[in-house]
């Protein structure tokens, strides 16, 4: 019995490379592992939550539709509003995560990025890189490089796309427009008391706090109130319900200390109001009673004056002079006989 250990001969070309069979091999191992990896428990996670963000986002989607119930006035709502109310109620938890965490990075991307002067730069170098590869074509090849790449038409944007991105435009707008009425003439209390509390804290925070954070904050208070209120719904309902009952007994009892008052002063006002009527109405009757004895006596005689003579006045004529000569003064004897 042969106990020698078999050997294994590599045959070897003439140039000393290795044998096709090794190559092969590597592969097999190569493909094997790859196998493995994407087969794998981590990949297999991987394509599972893939799909269900897929999934969610198509969800979210097809959440944009006009909503069935109107506003206040009657007016149809935009289908922005079923759409943000989808996404914050986190029923697609996947797709409300991306949403708060591109959201947030845009916001630090602005703060702590100088995207405009990145951009300026990545312009000029690939200009720079078209401008020379095209000239050294032109030059060597006598066919410039960015004539090669150039597509045989140029790229429009279709009107139907055009139109729908305006008509998605228009209806942001409006949902933005359409909301800031409603908080305004209260149509929903609890929207406008919420927006009312998040203006007085930002009035105080911006003040300490730059506008990007004050951004981060708002975003934040966007995203999670919602995510807080549904994962504690039964208890803040509960709260809310609880607070709602002490502001209801509380008006009910000022409603009924203003009723009672108000009926009192009522009915202190009708009986002044009486005495004043009885008083008038005495003050009155009073009057019309002297005017009434004042006529049972006869009115006087009217005085009859002579009628003013219209003609004018004779003057009499002078009397002639008497003469002081002639005139004879009779004296009168003192005692009489």
């Amino acid at each position: 019995m042969d106990t020698r250990t078999p050997q294994t001969h590599v045959h070897q070309n003439g140039n000393g490379n290795a044998p096709a069979s090794a190559i092969d091999g590597f592969k097999e191992n190569i493909a094997a592992a790859y196998d493995t990896v994407s087969n794998g428990p981590v990949a297999q996670n991987v394509k599972n939550e893939t799909a269900k963000t897929t999934a969610e986002m198509s969800n979210l989607a097809s959440a944009r539709q006009t909503p069935s119930h109107p506003a206040a006035t009657g007016q149809p709502l935009t289908h922005y509003h079923s759409f943000f109310s989808e996404l914050l109620s986190w029923n697609n938890p996947r797709a409300s995560s991306i949403a708060y965490a591109t959201i947030v990075s845009l916001i630090f991307a602005v703060r702590y990025l100088d995207i405009f002067r990145w951009t300026f730069k990545l312009t000029w170098m690939v200009l720079a890189i078209t401008v020379a590869a095209e000239t050294a074509g032109k030059a060597l090849l006598n066919n410039g490089f960015a004539t090669q790449l150039r597509p045989r038409k140029y790229y429009t944007v279709p009107k139907e796309t055009l139109n729908a991105v305006v008509g998605d435009v228009h209806e942001l707008i409006n949902f933005f427009v359409i909301e800031a009425q409603r908080i305004l003439f209260a149509e929903n209390i609890a929207a406008s008391v919420l927006t009312a509390l998040a203006a007085f804290v930002s009035y105080y925070l911006v003040k300490i706090v730059p506008y990007w954070g004050l951004a981060v904050i708002a975003t934040t208070a966007v995203f999670f109130t919602p995510l807080i209120y549904t994962s504690n719904q039964e208890l803040i309902d509960s709260q809310l319900k609880h607070a709602h009952d002490v502001v209801n007994a509380q008006a009910s009892q000022l409603r009924s200390v203003a009723q009672k008052h108000t009926e009192q002063a009522t009915h202190i006002t009708k009986q002044y109001m009486g005495d004043y009527t009885a008083k008038a109405q005495s003050l009155i009757a009073t009057a019309r009673g002297n005017e009434v004895n004042s006529n049972d006596f006869p009115s006087p005689p009217k005085e009859v004056y002579p009628a003013v003579p219209k003609a004018q006045p004779v003057v009499p004529e002078a009397y002639p002079a008497v003469p002081k000569g002639d005139l004879k003064t009779e004296q009168e004897p003192l005692f009489r006989a």
